[in-house]
């Protein structure tokens, strides 16, 4: 298969995901769709929510300026099953220099994370209260529990708020009001530091370093080389 139908292909399925995964924007969009817009069957609202994604996703990520009549005619065309009107070498070129733009964009983000990350652990270290583990996890006890600690092989359940360091909320179950319940090894490395430490009943502040989360991948939401913040009360151990 061709480098730019790969390409495609892989932009599509992480659209799809982020569909299936309930974000807002697709929450927001399944409730338009809903609303007396006219999309009433099954595949009118699929299509208009992979539709919304690929359009939120291309106006978040800002690689592409994006030409609304060149989208539609290729959309209809491959619907179609016409033959395409640009020259598969050219698409191959342009595909690669958009995939070039976006690593140049994501290089340059991560630098600019990296350093507003370190300058932001450096200054709440020094904060009352705050400690530091070995591996660079920051935490403060918020409130202090008596139950017992976590050991690698349970599952626990957690209430959580997580943000980044300019206060942008990127997930929340306490903003969803159901706590979460998963293995104390599937989580990033610094909440499975953090909640072996932590007894039942103990709620913590964590300042959590990049290279104890996300990394310079990132993930949607969570840009490359982001130090995530978050208040984790742990329920129970189940």
């Amino acid at each position: 298969m061709n480098r730019y139908l790969l390409f495609v292909r892989a932009a599509l399925a992480v659209l799809l995901l982020s569909f299936s995964a309930c974000s807002k924007q697709a929450e927001k969009a399944k409730t338009t769709a809903s609303a007396g817009s006219g999309f009433e069957s099954v595949d009118q609202k699929v299509s208009y929510g992979i539709g919304y994604n690929i359009g939120s996703g291309l106006a978040r990520d800002g690689v592409v300026t994006v030409d609304q009549e060149a989208l539609k005619a290729g959309l209809a065309d491959g619907l179609a099953k016409a033959k395409g009107r640009v020259p598969e070498a050219e698409l191959q070129a342009a595909f690669t220099s958009v995939q070039q733009r976006a690593s140049a964009a994501a290089e340059a983000e991560g630098a600019k994370q990296l350093k507003a990350g370190n300058d932001y652990l450096a200054k709440n270290k020094t904060r009352a209260g705050v400690k530091v583990t070995a591996s660079g996890l920051q935490y403060e006890v918020l409130k202090s529990g008596f139950g017992p600690k976590p050991k690698t092989t349970d599952k626990v359940q957690v209430h959580y708020h997580g943000t980044l360091i300019d206060g942008t909320v990127f997930d929340s179950s306490v903003e969803r009001k159901e706590p979460v319940e998963f293995p104390v090894t599937g989580v990033i490395p610094g909440w499975v530091e953090a909640l072996q430490l932590m007894s039942v009943g103990d709620k913590w502040k964590l300042t959590v370093p990049s290279a104890l989360a996300y990394g310079p991948r990132g993930r949607p939401g969570i840009p490359p080389n982001s130090v995530l913040v978050f208040e984790v009360e742990l329920l129970a151990i189940k």
